[in-house]
């Protein structure tokens, strides 16, 4: 192979390890999670599951039912029972793992309709009270919102509070999403110009549109190998939907490798650019540019690209589900002998 040639096939690799971690000075980053789960589409449940098997690379600050459609609470309380059942195993891994009770306490249940005017309505959901309550806590760290449904509660917030903007990041799926409740959407696109946003409409396809699918790394093959089996989580997986489609999942794969500040730079999760740049500085949407369309959906090739990396990252993941771990965990501050 010609060096040159190498190297710079290797250049947005090496760039983006990194840049792994730079959340802030390699701090967690604060989430909550706003998904229409147990909705018209099961792959929620497999993005949640796969959200809580990275649980530890988190300060979960809220996980919110909101549909417009069937979800509830009690879909986002079947996911962390099956947590809890693994979370023996997933404890031995590492100790920030959080308690299967922090995460219950956390739930909220958000609104059940769309927006049905321009305006959000007056009387706020217990999901948005949850994000007006979390962005005003005393924390110099943003508090990102990863919107996998209805974009509701979140306008509710905005629009109760529009300070909270100042701490406020959001990375919403849209395409369904947003023909749910157009109006909510609509609303924080024209009023709060200044929202920090990633608004993606056609990248997170990547997550299984293209990339490499053969062998062990199909939509079906994968999780037949390596999920299946893998402790409770592994099962209620296989249960809702047994072939990969997880479209929420880019948001998380977003902070799991990439500067989640910049959203233009490499990112499992996506590469956008900002459409608007002088009028909306702080807006990002799906990279129409040829070279990372895939089967007419642009940016998906900013994922898929990344797809064996990402999958395999998982799989060390629902590991930890079936198994405890052999290396005991040290504690900060304590010595060990052997």
């Amino acid at each position: 192979m010609n060096l040159n040639k190498g190297l710079a096939a290797l250049l947005p690799i090496m760039c983006l390890v990194l840049s792994v971690g730079h959340v802030g000075a390699n701090e967690k980053p604060r989430v909550m999670v706003s998904t229409d789960i147990g909705g018209g589409d099961p792959d929620d449940f497999q993005s949640m599951i796969h959200y809580l098997v990275y649980a530890d690379r988190f300060d979960t600050e809220g996980l919110i039912s909101s549909p417009p459609k069937k979800g509830r609470v009690q879909d986002i309380l079947t996911c962390i029972d099956a947590y809890a059942a693994d979370f023996p195993n997933l404890r031995t891994w590492s100790p920030d793992y959080p308690s299967p009770e922090a995460l219950r306490r956390m739930v909220k249940q958000g609104a059940l309709d769309p927006q049905l005017g321009d305006e959000p309505a007056t009387t706020i959901s217990d999901g948005a009270k949850l994000i007006i309550a979390r962005a005003q806590a005393e924390d110099s760290r943003h508090l990102y919102v990863l919107v996998w449904g209805s974009m509701t509660d979140v306008a509710q917030a905005v629009g109760k509070r529009p300070s909270i903007k100042a701490k406020l990041r959001v990375y919403s799926i849209g395409s369904w999403n947003t023909q749910q409740d157009p109006n909510a959407r609509h609303y924080l696109f024209s009023q709060h110009p200044d929202l920090w946003w990633i608004e993606n409409d056609t990248t997170f396809r990547g997550m299984y549109m293209g990339g490499v699918q053969h062998e062990d790394f199909g939509n079906r093959s994968f999780p037949a190998k390596h999920v299946n089996g893998h402790g409770h989580l592994g099962a209620l997986f296989m249960k809702k939907k047994a072939k990969m489609k997880m479209g929420d999942t880019p948001s998380v794969l977003y902070f799991l490798r990439g500067d989640a500040s910049a959203p233009e730079r490499e990112h499992w999760g996506g590469a956008f650019v900002r459409p608007f740049p002088e009028e909306r500085p702080t807006y990002w949407h799906d990279n129409s540019d040829a070279s990372v369309l895939d089967q007419g959906k642009h940016g998906a090739k900013t994922v898929n690209r990344w797809r064996t990396n990402y999958l395999l990252d998982w799989r060390g993941r629902m590991d930890r589900a079936a198994k405890k771990s052999s290396i005991p965990i040290r504690k900060a501050g304590v010595k060990q002998t052997d």
